[in-house]
């Protein structure tokens, strides 16, 4: 999996996802070339391997003892992590289509792993016990509509898009739909510290805790919901609430793209040249809970811009873990965290590919970019759930 011998890195996370099901032999080899799979030997596996342009190694059962011996020295910053089963995936998704593309869902069907689509009324009906791992679609979990009003709210789908939710809401027995996806992300919250992995991005990480820390507040502006918004709102949030971010100051106004001072779009002076982010560097013996995370090819990743595009260090809870951040802007791109028995990670922008996805863009054809590092770090994650866990030290 290192930048020189791997031809189509994505898929193969799918190659070993596909080992899994089939109860091979999975051990995922981090830090060594790039975090490598070793995986036993069948002809099946091979055959997968040629067919979806994945490149392999085959290894003698000496040379096998051999590198695993190398891994398990305690001067090598390497680790073998046994790989123990195939997480049940699902995507919280509304159906049918969006005028943007989700970064998750492309980079699962191209790598070929299975998942399934949930939605407000399943998470609502308690469904997310079946499932191991869990992304959350670029949704806005405070009921203002993804702050899409002041360019789109004349357009045909954002219209339908309002209607259809405030249509679900009060199908499921809520008079607004800021208090549908307060009931949404309460579900999601418990599911997490439950023992569930959640991920999220761009839109998805800073407005899911705005929507914890707002329980029994209205936040929203009559042209989302209708009324006027609770006074003072701002000194009565609830920080004790969240996942990831703290002392955050809510964005009033409607016409503003924007949801919080979390989000360090509008604080951004690099240049799409000099956008990128550097990876944390983990002990994978004593840490292999980010080592795992962050395995990449390069530890260098390009930068890409989405409605939450980065996290501003300074409304991070000083438990959250910082795997990925840009240096030069002060800025935090991929966090992780610990909620009771779950875990979380937040990926700020919307996608690796396209430094600044639009609405209505065309989606990004994952073919042109078989060995993104930025995908990769998505893949990563779903395979976390898959691996035998240790405590985190760090």
């Amino acid at each position: 999996m290192d930048a020189d011998s791997q031809t189509n890195h994505l898929k193969a996370y799918g190659i070993t996802y596909f080992a899994l099901q089939n109860r091979l032999r999975v051990q995922w080899l981090l830090n060594y070339k790039g975090g490598s799979f070793l995986i036993s030997d069948t002809e099946e596996l091979q055959k997968e391997c040629k067919i979806r342009g994945v490149s392999y190694e085959e290894l003698s059962d000496a040379k096998t003892i051999a590198l695993l011996e190398e891994i398990s020295s305690p001067s090598k910053n390497m680790e073998a992590v046994i790989l123990e089963k195939a997480p049940k995936i699902a995507v919280y998704a509304p159906s049918g289509n969006k005028p943007w593309d989700d970064a998750v869902t492309m980079v699962l069907s191209y790598a070929e792993i299975p998942y399934e689509t949930i939605y407000d009324e399943e998470v609502l009906s308690d469904v997310l016990l079946l499932y191991d791992w869990l992304h959350l679609h670029h949704e806005d979990f405070t009921g203002q509509y993804g702050k899409f009003y002041r360019n789109y709210r004349t357009t045909p789908w954002y219209i339908k898009e309002k209607k259809e939710a405030e249509a679900l809401a009060l199908n499921l027995g809520y008079k607004k739909v800021s208090q549908e996806k307060l009931a949404v992300a309460l579900k999601i919250r418990n599911y997490v510290v439950g023992g569930g992995f959640m991920f999220a991005m761009c839109s998805a990480t800073d407005s899911f805790d705005i929507s914890l820390a707002a329980e029994g507040l209205d936040i929203v502006e009559p042209m989302f919901d209708g009324d006027a918004s609770d006074a003072g709102y701002q000194s009565k949030i609830d920080f004790n609430a969240t996942f990831a971010f703290t002392n955050f100051l809510l964005e009033r106004d409607p016409m503003k793209y924007e949801f919080s001072s979390i989000d360090m779009t509008e604080k951004r002076s690099v240049s799409v040249e000099t956008d990128y982010f550097t990876l944390m560097d983990f002990s994978a013996k004593w840490d292999p809970i980010p080592a795992m995370l962050n395995q990449n090819h390069t530890a260098l990743v390009k930068g890409f811009m989405g409605q939450t595009t980065a996290f501003d260090p300074e409304f991070l809870k000083s438990k959250i873990l910082v795997l990925g951040e840009n240096k030069i802007n002060g800025e935090a791109r991929y966090i992780h965290g610990i909620k009771g028995k779950g875990f979380f990670t937040f990926y700020g922008g919307h996608d690796p590919e396209d430094f600044q996805h639009r609405v209505g863009d065309p989606k990004t054809e994952l073919s042109l970019h078989p060995n993104s590092p930025g995908y990769r770090l998505i893949l990563n994650n779903i395979l976390f759930p898959a691996a035998k866990k240790k405590k985190i030290k760090t």
